[in-house]
Order: C-alpha cells, then structure tokens, then sequence
C-alpha cells in the first residue's frame, strides 16, 4: 500500500484534485465532499482513529453522530456517498486494501415537491425594483433574467458579458461539470437586460471586470449576495413563500410544464444530466391536467 502515513489534509488534497480533473465535477460538489470529509476526519481523529485503519462500524458510529447531530436525511445521504467515494478511490489508488464502506446503505429519500411561486406572485415580485437607480436596474434585470433562464444561482453569479447575446436571444450557460448548454432568453428579460446594460452597469463599473452583473462596489455578485437582495424583494412584495434562487427555478421549470412544454426541453433547460431529475416537476402540472380533461373529455 502507499500513503499509509499521509496526514488526512494530503489525502483529502488528492482526492478532491482527482475528482476535479479526472471525474470533472463542479467546484460546489467539490466543496460539499471537502466538508462532508472534513467532518470525518474530525470525528476520527477524537477517535484516535487513523482514516487508514478505519473499520465498518467506525464509520456507522460516524454517521449515527451527524444524524443526532440533526443532519437532514438529504444531506446524510449526500455524506454517506462522499464516504463511500472516499474509500472507493483510496482501495483503486492502491492506498488500502478493502473499503469499510462499501456495504454502507444511503438512506432511501422522499423526493421533497419543490416549492415555486404562482405565475401572480413571480410577476409581484419581479415588480419589486421601481426606481431607476443604477442598482434597481440591475436588480430587476437578474429577477427577469433568473425567472425567464431557470439558471442555477451559480451559474448566474459566474456570467460574462461575452456568455450573453441579446441579438439571438440566448445565453451561454456553464453548469455542473463545466458542462456548457444554450438557454433562451424571453423578450421581458431582454428588454430589462439591454437597460441594465447601456444606464446602470456603465455606472456600476468602476474596475474592470468582464462579469455581466455587477456589485454597487463593481464586482461580480456572490451567491449569499444575490440570496440577500432576493429575499429582501420577497418580504417587500409580501410572499409568505420561503425564498430563494432555487424557487425561482422552480417557478420557470412548473410554468414551462403547466404551459405544455415537454419534459425533454425543460429538462435540456435546466442542465439535468438525468430526465428523472427533471420529472419531478411534472406533479405541478396535475391542476392543469385536470383542467385539459374537464375541458376536452366528453364525460368529464
């Protein structure tokens, strides 16, 4: 074997490198095995465990711990995968012998119905931004464009101006993987887009940088920064709805559906590597559904 004596930091150091350059995953997948290893590292070591000599129920006990410690049941199996990818590589990169956690079993998971807002209360809350500020511009463009994309917040936030074409009405979107796909643009987001561009990012840019949206301070927007500016429009156009980028993903996933798009171009859309991932939205549609057979069947 080798890198029997390796301090955990180098272990976890070349893992994480082979799963971006070998396995090609995103940078937030690589950052959700760092922390998920990390836990384990720190548990074994106030076991005086090395992660070498780690037997099966050292790592049951593990798990045990961060379920009392009210981990959700999406994020425990997320955590007992990463364990299990962990040990995987180690036994192919000749490190042990046989993995302890290869008879692990990831909890079986209720798909949770994605929240989303009604057609009404997207349209309050993109009405939100009145003023013609350079920042309410701004905001009311990434609200359109969000809404009319279906973007990961991720994606959004790592936008260039180059990634966009407004003459053709489409973007050029990076997902997980790096994997590149192409996603229309609806006329109202265009409309809002072009404004932002030629009277409020002029304004905003104060350095250079090539990023599409920009800060008040002229940098590109972080997640935690978008999650903010979207939840204060929340409150202010009175959704009692729990916020967020991914509801609004939702909400342009449900509408495309319940309008008659097909699960194949949504799922295109959205940057679904599996079309079962996508099918879980087709339960909205049930009211419209109803509604087309009521309208249609002779019996109804």
């Amino acid at each position: 074997m080798k890198n029997e004596s390796s301090p955990p930091e180098d272990i976890l150091r070349i893992f994480l490198e082979f799963l971006t350059v070998e396995k090609g995953l995103s940078v937030n997948t690589i950052q959700s095995y760092s922390l998920d290893l990390r836990k384990l590292f720190l548990f074994l070591g106030k076991e005086k465990i090395p992660w070498q000599q780690a037997r099966e129920e050292d790592l049951i006990k593990f798990i045990h711990h961060q379920s009392r410690a009210s981990l959700s049941p999406r994020s425990l199996a997320r955590l007992i995968s990463s364990v299990k990818s962990f040990y995987r590589f180690l036994v192919l990169d000749g490190m042990i012998g046989k993995s302890p956690a290869s008879n692990l079993s990831t909890p079986r998971l209720w798909l949770d119905l994605p929240e989303f807002l009604t057609e009404k209360e997207v349209e309050r809350l993109i009405a939100q931004p009145e003023k013609k500020s350079s920042h309410s511009l701004r905001d009311k463009a990434m609200l359109e464009f969000l809404y009319a994309t279906g973007l990961r917040v991720s994606e959004l936030t790592h936008l260039k101006i180059k990634d966009l074409n407004l003459e053709q009405g489409f973007v050029l979107c990076r997902g997980k993987g790096g994997k590149e796909r192409i996603v229309p643009i609806g006329h109202s987001a265009q409309m809002a887009l072009r404004q932002y561009l030629q009277e409020s990012r002029p304004r905003l840019a104060k350095k250079e940088d090539d990023s599409l949206f920009l800060t008040n301070r002229g940098g590109a927007f972080t997640r935690q920064g978008f999650w903010k500016m979207l939840k204060k429009y929340g409150k202010q156009a009175g959704l009692e709805k729990k916020i967020s980028p991914h509801v609004l993903r939702h909400s342009f996933a449900t509408h495309l559906l319940e309008r008659g798009a097909d699960l194949r171009s949504v799922q295109l859309m959205l940057g679904h590597s599996q079309i079962t991932t996508t099918q879980i939205y087709t339960h909205v549609s049930r009211k419209h559904l109803q509604k087309i057979y009521e309208k249609y069947h002779p019996r109804a």
